[in-house]
C-alpha cells in the first residue's frame, strides 16, 4: 500500500493501516530514538511515545512527501524534550545482580561477536565525540536520509548552512574514526 493510502486510511481510524505505518516507520523512529538516548531501553520508551504523537497529530501532517521528514521532526523534538528533563532530573535505578540473568551470552563466539561488531562500535563511539550539532546533522543527513532543505527547514537555518554544517561534521566523524582506529591499532601492539 503506497503512503498516502496508508496515511489516509489512519485518519479513517484504520487499526490495521495503523499497524502498517508503525511497522514501516518502526525501525527508523528507534534508530533515530537510540541516538539520541544512547540506550536500548530508553530508546524503545521513545519510539512509543515518538508513535502516540504521531497517532494524535497525524491530521497536521498535509501530504506524504512531506509525512518523513515531518515524522523525524516530531521524533527529534521527543526525543530532545526527553532529554532535557533527564537532565533536570536525573534517574539512578540501581538493579540486582540475580536480576541480570537474561545477559548471557548466547550462541555466537565472543570473539566472532567482537569483530564482526567492532567496525558499528567505532563509528558509535566517534559519534558519541562529536559535538552535539554535527552528531545531529549526521543523524539527520546520513543516517536518516534527509535532504538538505528539510534539515534547514528543520533545524531553522539557511540550507548554505546546513551544507557547511554537514561537511563540517563529516570531516569531524572522519578525524574521529581515524583516532578512535589509531589508538585501537596501538592498544593491540601492548
Amino acid at each position: 500500500m503506497d503512503l498516502t493510502t496508508l496515511i489516509a486510511q489512519c485518519r479513517k481510524g484504520d487499526a490495521l493501516a495503523w499497524e502498517m505505518l508503525v511497522r514501516r516507520f518502526q525501525a527508523r523512529v528507534y534508530g533515530l530514538a537510540y541516538h539520541y538516548a544512547g540506550n536500548a531501553e530508553e530508546a524503545r520508551d521513545l519510539a512509543q511515545e515518538v508513535f502516540v504523537r504521531i497517532y494524535r497529530r497525524l491530521e497536521t501532517c498535509t501530504d506524504a512527501e512531506t509525512f518523513v521528514p515531518w515524522m523525524i521532526r516530531l521524533a527529534r523534538n521527543v526525543c530532545i524534550d526527553r532529554l532535557r528533563r533527564m537532565r533536570t532530573r536525573p534517574q539512578t535505578i540501581a538493579t540486582p545482580v540475580e536480576e541480570l540473568t537474561h545477559l548471557v551470552a548466547s550462541g555466537q563466539d565472543p570473539g566472532r561477536a567482537y569483530e564482526a561488531g567492532s567496525r558499528k562500535r567505532v563509528l558509535h563511539q566517534a559519534l558519541a565525540k562529536l559535538s552535539g550539532v554535527n552528531r545531529e546533522i549526521i543523524l539527520l543527513k546520513d543516517i536518516q536520509g534527509l535532504g538538505l532543505p528539510e534539515i534547514a527547514r528543520m533545524l531553522g537555518i539557511p540550507v548554505g548552512t546546513a551544507k557547511s554544517r554537514s561537511h563540517r561534521a563529516r570531516l569531524e566523524l572522519a578525524q574521529e574514526v581515524r583516532a578512535l582506529v589509531g589508538s585501537e591499532a596501538e592498544g593491540l601492539g601492548d
